[in-house]
């Protein structure tokens, strides 16, 4: 208020008013947009749904913006009619996850779907990753935005064992999941009302008991990264109060709500250089670019790089989720509208980075990398092609050199010159693109420093930047 004052100390009645009008209204914007960073104090984060493909996902999602007010009754009352003329009568909670034609016939979730939700603590972004094997792809692009997982198991006798075994997707998410950098999971045992469960705890001890070893050789920390809890999605048992004693007398942890607002995620420099990966773009009014912030903060106005082609771009416009604001902080998914930019000229996989300190564009890196599983006959070696997967990069690659073997025992080098290696090896490697990409070393900016190496449709490696070429 005190520059407002001021404003009218000095102004005479012979001054034209106008001018005082301006220094007013500017008070007041810039009052509102402290305001507007203020009421985004919640701290945000982008929350996964991983796991086979009927575990019960997008059940559980619509289960969670139904509890947390974001779905009314009216719509479910629809979904669920639409369900039932269908025969899927189980289906209708993931209805509101899976709003697309071919999702809701087949059941199954193919793009990632994406829906908001708030608890006391927090404001999430829910990306709901499809399970089915061919459609893994879609769930990287989801679990490389992520700041957390929920990795949805069910209980029910048959399920667990088949998304479990090799070849079940439950592996493979976990494996792409700690390498996406989804540094927590909360592992959520659903369908525990199922009559062939009936919320046993010999079955939830048995899948926690199978899952643990599992997490921890995919590099989980299972006593501080990892949480079990059961849960029924269809009925919402145990999701935002505690399952009642007398469904379940065994459990004395918390419920899914209260399990997510305690998940405590690695902080992002708001003031470091700023760091947005692509990962779609549309024309509107302009070029718009959505991606989630890495690092660093935007504001309307700024001017910005378009890494790798360096393009020179300002911006116009900030949305964040659907209202438009004037600056966002790292965790953030925004949509950001830019003048200087045609939208043929940006790629997913393009970065939109600061000026002072644009991210590096290379055509090779050094990398260190965990084979999982190879094709049957595969040898690991150089001139082996893959294609690689770099926060939204999709880029067809080759392995030219192997550099050296790791002892995974000491985690030293070993002294032998290395030819080809074989499952489960760990291997530092030169990796070399056809076309200029961005990435980042993993000691510097991890989000943007892992990737995964696919081939045929499955992830045989997964790895993190170790150097860059000197520019």
């Amino acid at each position: 208020m005190g520059m407002k004052d001021e404003v009218h100390g000095r102004s005479q009645p012979g001054q034209a008013e106008p001018k005082v009008k301006n220094k007013e209204v500017v008070a007041l914007e810039d009052a509102e947009a402290q305001e507007e960073m203020e009421a985004n104090k919640k701290r945000h984060l982008n929350v996964v749904f991983i796991g086979h493909v009927d575990a019960g996902k997008s059940t559980t999602g619509g289960q969670i913006l139904f509890l947390s007010g974001q779905v009314d009754d009216r719509t479910i009352h629809k979904y669920e009619k639409e369900a039932k003329d269908k025969s899927r009568e189980s289906w209708y909670m993931a209805y509101i996850m899976d709003t697309n034609e071919e999702e809701r016939v087949k059941g199954k979730t193919v793009e990632v779907g994406r829906a908001h939700f708030e608890t006391e603590t927090t404001r999430f972004t829910i990306l709901d990753a499809p399970g089915h094997k061919s459609y893994v792809p879609n769930m990287i692009s989801g679990a490389s935005q992520a700041d957390i997982g929920v990795l949805v198991i069910s209980a029910r006798k048959g399920e667990f064992e088949t998304g479990y075994e090799r070849g079940g997707q439950t592996r493979e998410h976990v494996q792409l999941a700690k390498t996406l950098g989804v540094a927590k999971l909360l592992v959520v045992v659903n369908k525990m009302d199922d009559p062939t469960v009936n919320w046993s705890k010999e079955r939830y001890d048995e899948i926690e008991s199978k899952m643990t070893p599992f997490l921890k050789s995919s590099g989980y920390n299972v006593k501080k990264d990892v949480q079990f809890l059961p849960i029924s999605g269809l009925l919402g048992s145990n999701m935002k109060t505690r399952v009642d004693k007398s469904i379940c007398s065994w459990w004395n942890g918390p419920c899914l709500f209260e399990a997510l607002d305690c998940i405590e995620v690695p902080l992002r420099d708001p003031k470091g250089p700023f760091r947005m990966p692509i990962i779609d773009k549309f024309k509107d009014m302009g070029t718009v670019v959505m991606g989630k912030v890495e690092s660093g903060s935007v504001c309307e106005g700024d001017s910005l790089l378009v890494m790798p082609n360096k393009a020179q771009v300002k911006v116009v416009a900030v949305y964040c989720d659907e209202s438009k604001v004037r600056c966002a902080g790292p965790g953030e998914n925004l949509r950001v509208r830019l003048s200087g930019i045609e939208e043929e000229d940006i790629l997913s996989g393009f970065v939109l980075s600061s000026v002072v300190k644009p991210i590096p564009a290379v055509t090779e890196f050094t990398a260190q990398l965990q084979i999982l599983e190879l094709l049957e006959n595969a040898i690991f070696t150089a001139g082996y092609k893959a294609v690689l997967h770099v926060h939204s990069v999709v880029e067809e690659c080759e392995i030219v050199e192997l550099l050296q073997q790791i002892d995974p025992k000491t985690r030293k080098p070993m002294k032998k010159k290395v030819l080809f290696v074989k499952n489960g090896a760990v291997v530092v490697c030169r990796v070399q693109v056809n076309n200029s990409i961005c990435v980042e070393k993993f000691s510097d900016f991890p989000q943007l420093g892992r990737f995964t190496l696919r081939t045929e449709g499955k992830t045989i490696a997964v790895g993190k930047v170790t150097d860059l070429p000197v520019a």
